[in-house]
């Protein structure tokens, strides 16, 4: 009986051990994917803040002043150029 208990108890006993070892197999997985998935966050905000200054650069009103005449060949509107349209004439 006293042989019984003990196989018992060293099964568990094993048991548990290979448990304790699997858990922290698994933990240090998951401590090698958040740094993993920092490092992404990370890139991700320079990636978005790069984005940003870019967009306010590229919006500019000076840029696209300069593209509308070098690249359109658009001039700005005169006074004179202007034409005023009246309702009812024909």
């Amino acid at each position: 009986m006293n042989s019984k208990i003990n196989a018992v108890l060293a099964v568990l006993l094993v048991g548990c051990a290979l448990s304790l070892v699997n858990a922290q197999f698994q933990a240090r997985n998951l401590f090698i994917e958040l740094g993993k998935l920092e490092h992404q966050a990370r890139q991700l905000d320079i990636d978005w803040a790069q984005l940003q200054l870019d967009q306010s650069t590229l919006g500019t009103n000076a840029r696209i002043e300069q593209i509308a005449r070098n690249k359109l060949d658009m001039t700005p509107l005169t006074p004179a150029r202007t034409q005023y349209l009246t309702e009812g004439a024909q």
